[in-house]
């Protein structure tokens, strides 16, 4: 039975059970229960005595600025965004590089580019598939579990609800429990968790002990939305293209993916707009064959099942507009007979004669059959079994066969249901949004929030252990991911640098990437923006070659940016090289040839085609840019947390950051600085960032520098 305690109580009876010697295991992202963490860390860090490892990923902390003027602005909205959430100790620590050395936090997984000038994280990352976690925790001796939970009393039974993160823990403590391994289970309940259902609901007596104070149901991290720039809406027009109805989508979080979501609500609600959009940008002269072998334009008339490691708020939009509809059942004779179209969710009255015919049922029900059948809908509620008969509530029973025609005819009136329940439209390891996101979940009725099954990693990102099943749920399937860069080889760079520092983590996506290749109708699809930024100049994203990759130019497939669709799958090295360049941006069009070329991998006489020598983004910007006037592709597509005149003040933020990146451009801003005169619409801004009455010269200059970028 759990014992439930005060979080400082939990930590000693802990020591006293399993020692000094602590191996602690909590979730990634917000399934973290940050009260008891920061007990063991503040424990461990009196007492030098006790050594520490937590073992996690994606660390969520309060966003802090890296300079002066951008926590100012980060002070505006902080309070108002994250609330009560409380930092994790070891995190501020880290971050100031003050961590004790009797205490290692290990990560599989980073926010990406916060560590990268971090010698202590980067010396403590573990490079994992996301599927591979709970086995590399055990191999470190875990005996610590810890986690966040919802509570519900059902039927007067108290469960808790793993909510956001069923994806590895349960797994680590049945493990544990096989190799009867000393070990100590604890939650700590935060009723801002949504309740979540299916694989994510467990007995309270999982755990051993338990952290319930009010006190401490803080909010839960929500990040706060990013803006979507036309380079973004470009990548996502042609996802969204790539997706077809009748499939499964997994999708990242992000602008890239906000963007990919956008496009596909367009593409329902509004599909004349989305087609006009698509011939206006040339889209299907470039890439029709692609889209019409691979992809869909259309509505999505039978929906697609949401199926990603991380839910984000996008599976929301997308459930909301009709888009993630369809649903699936943990079922494979059902399954295959709904794939085939034998069946529909609304079955018809001869469906007993289907499901004896596909070998389902017997031809006389037996209590198997029976619990088989009221289990899934396709009996009533209304009916039992007893002594090899259904009975109905007046008593009146049959003697089930499905061959004797009264027999059935009577099953047929009195037993049937009308639909087939327990199906789900989305599956997910765990999930991450804004506060709107987990207000929704919250807020949906019990039955509806059951189509969403939370369930462990090794469910959802991979087909070993239920694979026939996947299969038949995986159909049409779009595993969307992020990279960074593209090598001309075919090979993605999506989680770290070639002098070895990581960016991010390589989580799921070498999962889903090779999945894809496994599924005979299922596609990876890579985006990247062609260019990034770098002191002041643009550079390509597709290189040549670079010294680190995430994903091996065996598994190409499909690699989208802001011009354009690569399918790579099956390609020679040479034809690899022509489709990467031709969606590439032209001012590098010629020199990743030049390379090809010198290097044997391109012929001598290839030239750009002429069709793809004005990707420019002039090329994309005045053709949205029609659309915009009307009110689409708007900055924000889902909204945001943030006020006008915070949105307007980062922008100018961000301008002096990108300045400051590039010496020439910001001497002529500080030139251009001295002679700008504040004006009176500058005055509620300068307020804001506590500017208005400037003391000191650092202070009159950050004022001179902010007036001069809003011009």
């Amino acid at each position: 039975m759990a014992i439930h305690l005060d979080e400082l109580s939990i930590v000693d009876e802990t020591i006293r059970k399993i020692g000094n010697t602590i191996v602690l295991a909590v979730p990634l992202a917000a399934g973290k229960p940050n009260h008891i963490v920061n007990a063991f860390y503040r424990k461990a860090k009196e007492n030098p005595e006790i050594d520490l490892k937590i073992c996690t990923a994606l660390t969520l902390q309060r966003p802090k600025g890296n300079s002066e003027l951008e926590q100012r602005f980060i002070d505006l909205f902080s309070d108002r965004i994250f609330g009560d959430y409380p930092d994790l100790d070891y995190e501020l620590d880290r971050m100031t590089n003050s961590m004790p050395d009797n205490i290692q936090i290990i990560e599989f997984y980073f926010a990406p580019g916060k560590y990268l000038a971090n010698d202590e994280a980067q010396r403590n990352y573990v490079s994992s598939n996301y599927t591979h976690v709970v086995r590399d925790v055990l191999d470190r001796n875990v005996n610590v579990i810890a986690q966040m939970v919802a509570k519900e009393e059902i039927n007067l039974k108290k469960y808790f609800s793993l909510s956001s993160n069923p994806d590895t823990s349960m797994d680590v403590v049945k493990e544990l429990g096989k190799r009867g391994i000393p070990h100590v289970k604890i939650a700590q309940v935060n009723q801002n968790m949504p309740f979540m259902y299916g694989d994510s609901m467990v007995e309270e007596d999982v755990f051993d002990y338990v952290l319930d104070d009010e006190s401490k149901y803080y909010k839960l991290f929500g990040p706060p939305k990013m803006s979507v720039s036309d380079q973004d809406y470009m990548i996502g027009l042609y996802c969204s293209a790539l997706v077809r109805d009748d499939g499964e989508i997994q999708i990242g979080i992000g602008s890239l993916g906000d963007a990919t979501i956008y496009n596909l609500v367009l593409r329902q609600n509004q599909n004349e707009v989305y087609q006009e959009v698509l011939n206006d940008l040339g889209v299907y002269d470039k890439y029709g064959n692609v889209i019409d072998k691979y992809g869909d334009t259309g509505k999505f008339d039978v929906g697609l099942l949401g199926a990603s490691e991380m839910i984000v708020d996008g599976f929301m939009h997308l459930y909301n507009n009709g888009i993630i509809k369809k649903k699936v059942y943990d079922h494979i004779g059902l399954q295959r007979l709904l794939n085939a179209g034998k069946i529909k969710e609304e079955f018809s009255d001869d469906i007993l004669n289907i499901l004896y015919k596909n070998n389902l049922i017997h031809e006389r029900i037996n209590l198997e059959d029976f619990n088989f059948l009221q289990k899934w809908g396709i009996f009533n509620e209304n009916v039992s079994f007893k002594g090899g008969q259904v009975y109905l509530k007046d008593e009146q029973s049959v003697i089930p066969y499905v061959n004797e025609l009264a027999d059935l005819e009577f099953m047929k009136k009195n037993c049937l249901g009308d639909r087939l329940k327990g199906g789900q439209v989305m599956h997910g390891g765990f999930f991450l949004g804004p506060e709107e996101f987990y207000q929704w979940l919250r807020e949906m009725p019990p039955e509806e929030r059951k189509l969403i099954n939370m369930r462990s990693v090794q469910k959802v990102n991979q087909l070993y252990g239920h694979e026939e099943l996947d299969r038949l749920h995986r159909k049409n399937a779009r595993f969307i991911n992020t990279c960074m860069m593209q090598t001309l080889a075919g090979a993605a760079v999506s989680d770290g640098l070639e002098d070895g520092r990581v960016v991010s983590g390589v989580g799921g996506q070498y999962n889903f990437v090779a999945m894809a290749q496994e599924l005979p109708d299922g596609h990876s699809i890579l985006n990247l923006k062609s260019t990034r930024m770098k002191a002041g100049k643009a550079v390509s994203n597709i290189v040549p070659f670079y010294g680190h990759i995430t994903i091996p130019r065996h598994l190409r497939d499909m690699v989208v940016t802001e011009y354009g669709i690569a399918f790579l799958r099956g390609k020679t090295d040479q034809e690899i090289i022509e489709e990467l360049i031709k969606v590439s941006d032209s001012r590098f069009q010629n020199e990743l040839a030049a390379w090809a070329k010198k290097a044997g991998k391109l012929r001598q006489d290839y030239v750009v085609p002429e069709a793809y020598r004005n990707n420019t983004p002039e090329s994309y910007q005045s053709l949205l840019l029609k659309y915009k006037k009307q009110g689409f592709y708007p900055v924000f597509p889902f909204g945001t947390q943030l006020t006008d005149e915070e949105i307007e003040l980062g922008k100018a933020l961000k301008g002096l950051k990108a300045d400051l990146d590039d010496k020439p451009r910001f001497l002529n801003t500080l030139l251009k600085s001295f002679f700008t005169k504040t004006k009176t619409g500058h005055q509620k801004f300068l307020k804001m960032m506590r500017l208005d009455h400037p003391k000191g010269i650092k202070e009159k200059l950050f004022q001179k520098l902010l007036v001069t970028k809003m011009g």
